[in-house]
């Protein structure tokens, strides 16, 4: 039979109805009514139109009912997408656009905030409050307007029973998710996920940190990242309790350890690196398994000082790309050894270094990262361009009837040594990578031009210890004007989420250029970045 994101939950309420799924806050919810609560969402999603394969868009804080909203679309079969909502309107309203939105799930302040550009969101037909109202309508109920848009009451869509809909047989390779990710032209672009991708990836990254019923896992990270859904998906898998937070300070993370006796904690590096400043009581520490780390490169220090707090923890360094979900860990026993690396392949997947004609590196030979196996993704949303340059078949080195199947090539440059670890090297594009997110130039400039103030605007990534790397803003005045960087900073605030905010906006008289008149970044950053 068809399995789905949901049947995860469906299992853990047989198996165990009574014991913990979820808690936000003061609430906590067990399997069976985290299972009920989703499959009546899902009837009030049929209710009020949604269709297999409709997008359900999720702009929600992590809570309850962004956990409903997400498993209660896959329920009702439809494509979930969950938006982070530290992105600005304007990003927002990009991403429900892109893929089509029907549904969206949100609070009544965020859909004031995006409400004035519902006309130009042609596919947007109903909008979920999870609180209820909104300052423009007052009480919204069924059938309440908004332009085209219906708005309806979250509570009342659950007050149904619910019932799961029929599936039929069959290996399920259905749509379930769009995850967006930033692109190197500048827009994110949606990662396609099926209900494999989901299942397989929970079944796996669960196996090797050794997830049962017993854990208590604490999601840190956005639900919009591979790695923050990943956390729900491994821990449902093996019916463990997970705590929701959203990060506000360092302490607050210690806080809830301590609470909740967390047993597994994932963070990106930054995070890391505001964390072990802390202090942290025995109570916050004494019941920590694992700790793993994900979104780019742990400073040895930080590692160091991590094993230091947490001494009866394993750690887990661990490396993913949206578009395969999770790729390499290094096993913990290995960190002493090998602390540089990222590992090896998780199971389920093949993780190859290949040369560009697409034959294999050999040990201490850098090349590209490919992933092949049932993790990888389906391929970027309505963007077959795209896809066909980064989803490519690898034939089978021997002869073969079977199809070649599809693999994915990551941009990052490894290096594997003589025993199969993997070494990251570098990215063979020009996305900057801080604070755990992928950041494209291009969006940054776009939204630099954007203010009239500069002529010209590059965008670099630079090393920095604590983000992984900082953005730097390179920009030129306008002919015969003047540039004052506190104003262009004010400006880029308004418009862009503060981890694409430039660290520093340098004003150079001109930006060097290349043969074919484009911003030579390769000189630029040698003259700037020291």
């Amino acid at each position: 039979m068809r399995v789905h994101a949901h049947d995860l939950l469906a299992e853990q309420a047989a198996l165990r109805g009574e014991r913990p799924a979820l808690t936000y806050r003061d609430v906590t919810v067990d399997y069976a009514r985290l299972h009920d609560t989703c499959r009546a969402l899902a009837a009030g999603l049929r209710e009020i139109g949604l269709e297999s394969g409709d997008r359900v868009g999720v702009l929600l804080d992590k809570r309850i009912e962004t956990v409903v909203a997400i498993f209660g679309t896959s329920a009702a079969g439809g494509v979930f997408v969950p938006v982070n909502p530290v992105l600005k309107p304007d990003q927002v309203a990009y991403i429900l656009d892109d893929c089509d939105v029907r549904v969206l799930v949100t609070t009544r302040q965020r859909w004031a905030q995006l409400s004035h550009q519902a006309e130009e969101l042609e596919h947007l037909r109903e909008v979920v409050l999870v609180d209820g109202t909104t300052a423009e309508t007052g009480e919204t109920g069924a059938g309440s307007r908004f332009g085209r848009v219906t708005l309806h009451r979250y509570d009342d869509l659950v007050a149904g029973p619910g019932r799961q809909p029929d599936r039929d047989p069959g290996v399920d390779l259905d749509l379930a998710a769009i995850l967006y990710t930033s692109g190197s032209t500048g827009r994110p672009k949606g990662v396609v996920l099926s209900h494999r991708n989901l299942l397989v990836g929970a079944e796996s990254v669960s196996s090797y940190l050794e997830n049962d019923a017993d854990d208590v896992v604490l999601a840190a990270l956005p639900l919009s990242f591979d790695a923050g859904l990943s956390q729900l998906t491994t821990a449902f898998a093996s019916g463990a309790h997970v705590v929701l937070v959203n990060y506000l300070l360092p302490r607050d993370v210690v806080r809830l350890c301590a609470k909740h006796r967390v047993t597994g904690l994932t963070c990106v590096p930054p995070l890391w690196i505001q964390l072990v400043g802390e202090s942290w009581p025995a109570e916050a520490t004494q019941s920590l398994r694992y700790f793993a780390n994900t979104g780019g490169r742990m400073p040895a220090s930080t590692l160091a000082r991590l094993r230091s707090i947490f001494p009866d923890a394993r750690p887990y360094l661990m490396y993913g790309l949206t578009e395969a979900f999770r790729s390499t860990y290094l096993d913990p026993d290995e960190v002493d050894r090998r602390p540089d690396s990222i590992g090896k392949a998780i199971p389920n997947a093949e993780v190859l270094v290949l040369r560009p004609d697409g034959s294999r590196c050999r040990p201490g030979e850098e090349g590209e990262l490919v992933h092949r196996g049932p993790l990888v993704a389906l391929g970027y949303w309505n963007d077959p361009e795209r896809t066909s340059q980064r989803f490519r078949p690898y034939p089978s080195p021997a002869p073969s009837w079977r199809a070649p199947e599809i693999a994915v090539w990551s941009g990052d440059t490894v290096v594997a040594d003589e025993e199969g670890f993997l070494y990251f090297v570098g990215r063979s594009d020009e996305m900057i990578k801080t604070s755990g997110y992928r950041v494209s130039p291009t969006e940054i400039e776009e939204a630099a031009y954007a203010t009239t103030l500069v002529r010209d605007a590059v965008a670099l990534g630079v090393d920095d210890p604590a983000l992984g790397q900082r953005v730097l803003l390179v920009v030129t005045a306008p002919r015969g004007s003047a540039l004052d960087t506190a104003t262009l900073d004010g400006a880029l605030r308004r418009t862009l989420p503060t981890f694409m905010v430039p660290s520093e906006i340098l004003v150079l008289p001109e930006v060097p250029r290349s043969a074919n008149g484009k911003f030579d970044r390769v000189l630029l950053r040698k003259e700037v970045v020291s």
